[in-house]
């Protein structure tokens, strides 16, 4: 192999690919990244066999060929390079020459051939959205995915679309995120996607109006972002029926302004830490919420006064949990509604319903 091309783009794609790429493996291999010359394409990719990320850049070709180089050592020199045009070259040895400027380096690679294949698959449905809505559907769910790993259903999130509405559920058991859009189909799938791919996902979407691609298959899931892509196993399983867990009736609720609340929760989470977790409660009562946290450090109080209608209600809340719920509505104003002390609150906006967080609250002991 004999090529040259850009540094900063040659920077940019291994960075972003090496993110797939495991740091332990039983297989050296992948370790490294995956770089193939071909035609006028240099086509690099990283794999951990859960996830692949692969890419292709334009590069000058002298001669086609493939090797396998680690991916950190190989970042490190690309990145410290002087000069914006990379020469790169390989032997039959594997041995992989680096030059720029007046700098060279030789570091050892490995035969492709070690390099597990990428899965390919048929694909049976596909989604066509635009990037910024796809980030935001992300962004607003995926914090509530599970990380126990004993019900792996759930360290997923459910991608669900029908009658022309795509949505994405995450649930771990203490709150449920649900995001939705119209989107121009007539397809009717549901799919649960790991969320360390959406972490992978969310890396390389941006604001802009492009749109992005969303290919499934029986097993798998392509995300095609800009010149990326991102190869993903589907986690298999049942997935709650979400909708039962969502509060029917409503006895209390609030309109509130959202970063009001969220500074007044903030408030009492300093009292909680890694180690202490105690509730945040809250009481809805004669048009004031008065917030108070008790810990082993010590007692904040805080009271924000608002219009509450319905009944007086007194409920808690782990911390972190709510500031969740609450940021990740993207609005100015939430509505809080409430059905009794031990049922879970939902947290939507004001108007429409593409976002609707419920947090399940916490037991509150008995204060004197």
């Amino acid at each position: 192999m004999k090529i040259s091309c850009l540094r900063s783009d040659l920077a940019t794609a291994i960075s972003n690919v090496s993110r797939a790429v495991s740091t332990k493996a039983s297989i050296p291999a992948l370790e490294g990244v995956l770089i193939k010359a071909y035609g006028n394409t240099l086509n690099i990719s990283g794999y951990n066999l859960e996830i692949g990320i692969t890419t292709d850049i334009e590069a000058t070709i002298k001669e086609e060929g493939e090797i396998v180089v680690s991916a950190k050592l190989f970042l490190d020199i690309v990145r410290r390079l002087p000069e914006e045009i990379v020469f790169i070259e390989t032997d039959e040895r594997m041995v992989t020459y680096i030059a720029c400027g007046k700098v060279n380096y030789q570091i050892v690679g490995m035969s492709s051939v070690e390099y597990p294949d990428l899965p390919s698959f048929e694909q049976t449905d596909r989604i066509t959205l635009n990037a910024k809505i796809l980030r935001d559907m992300i962004r607003q769910t995926v914090y509530a995915v599970s990380e126990n790993t004993a019900k792996p259903i759930y360290t997923g999130s459910l991608y669900e679309i029908e009658d022309g509405v795509f949505k994405i559920i995450a649930i771990d058991g203490y709150r449920m995120a649900i995001r939705s859009e119209n989107v121009d189909s007539e397809s009717k799938n549901r799919f649960v996607v790991p969320g360390k791919t959406q972490h992978e996902v969310l890396k390389l979407l941006t604001d802009d109006e492009e749109n992005t691609e969303i290919i499934i298959g029986q097993r798998h899931i392509t995300f095609k972002i800009k010149n990326y892509r991102i190869i993903s196993r589907l986690i298999e399983g049942t997935f709650i029926e979400y909708k039962s867990a969502i509060p029917k009736e409503t006895k209390t609720e609030v309109v509130i302004n959202t970063r009001t609340i969220i500074d007044a929760v903030e408030r009492m989470s300093l009292l909680n830490n890694d180690r202490i977790q105690s509730p945040v409660r809250c009481i809805f009562s004669d048009d004031e919420i008065k917030l108070s946290c008790t810990s082993a450090v010590g007692r904040a109080n805080d009271v924000i006064s608002v219009p509450i209608i319905g009944e007086s209600v007194e409920i808690g809340f782990n911390n972190r949990y709510l500031l969740d719920a609450l940021k990740n509505a993207d609005t100015d104003e939430i509505k809080l509604i409430l059905n009794g002390s031990l049922t879970a609150m939902i947290v939507k906006p004001v108007k429409g319903d593409s976002y609707l967080s419920i947090v399940v609250p916490m037991r509150l002991a008995n204060e004197n």
